[in-house]
């Protein structure tokens, strides 16, 4: 009786988990085509910089967690090594929502463009199991206009 409840909760789990990633892969694709019209440029330092009136720093940031049927698939794949590919979904979900927001708040602030845009990526929950629970990505980078 133990193993079906937990086989029923790791269905619902990776249901409702696939769904909810579906619709947050939807909802980013979405977004991202409304901030197309702002570029992210990097320039080196031999490379001479675009004319600014103003410039401001911007920062975007996400937590996402893991949903557990995703951990449990994770801990799988640690046995036999390889790609964990649940993970990799994880981090391109919070990489791409933490550039949104980064985006979508210079554009507010009028930016024309976004330069030299850097990720940061922290793991803040699961540590003591071993897992990764959630992570915190943050997207900053400098707002001209």
């Amino acid at each position: 009786m133990d193993i079906l409840v937990f086989l029923i909760l790791i269905g619902v789990g990776y249901f409702i988990g696939n769904r909810r990633e579906r619709q947050h892969y939807e909802d980013i694709k979405r977004r991202e085509k409304g901030t197309l019209h702002v570029p992210i440029m990097s320039w080196g330092a031999k490379q001479d910089l675009p004319y600014a009136h103003e410039a401001e720093m911007f920062v975007g940031s996400v937590v996402v967690a893991n949903d557990y049927f995703k951990t449990i698939s994770a801990s799988l794949r640690n046995l036999v090594g390889g790609r964990v590919t649940v993970y990799e979904t994880l981090i391109d979900r919070g990489r791409r929502e933490a550039m949104l927001r980064m985006k979508e708040s210079a554009i507010e602030w009028g930016a024309s463009q976004i330069l030299n845009v850097r990720f940061e990526t922290s793991n803040i929950a699961g540590q003591s199991q071993g897992g990764m629970g959630a992570v915190e990505i943050m997207a900053y980078g400098t707002g001209i206009r």
